[in-house]
């Protein structure tokens, strides 16, 4: 049976409401994602969203929660260019970055500012 989903447009990782600034420091800043404007109904809920780079799954929403818990285990996983000056980087930056190896694939989890754990590598590790 050939499978009825065909793409992804975006993720969503949860943020808490009104930290919007922070998050751009950290999703545009660190990372270089470019914002783009939400529609004008949705911007009332806050959050924020950003372009991710063509031929991924479109964009990344970060969707504003009044009674947010960071995701621990949860995560995206993002193919990055040079991942330890993203490392270094985020690390000189104060944010938690922590290193791993699994079946030979090097592997960095960066906890944004709000305690989302997000996992960065060279590679797909399909």
């Amino acid at each position: 049976m050939k499978p009825l989903v065909r793409a992804i447009t975006h993720v969503q990782v949860a943020i808490p409401a009104g930290s919007e600034d922070e998050a751009r420091k950290f999703y545009g800043g660190l990372l270089g994602l470019v914002e783009v404007a939400k529609p004008p109904e949705l911007a009332k809920r806050g959050g924020c969203w950003f372009e991710l780079p063509e031929g991924t799954c479109g964009q990344l929403h970060l969707g504003a929660e009044q009674d947010f818990r960071p995701a621990k285990k949860a995560h995206v996983a993002f193919v990055v260019s040079d991942l330890t000056k993203l490392a270094d980087t985020a690390q000189s930056q104060g944010y938690e970055v922590v290193r791993s190896t699994a079946d030979g694939i090097e592997q960095v989890y960066i906890y944004d500012p709000f305690g989302n754990r997000l996992e960065f590598m060279a590679k797909e590790s399909r």
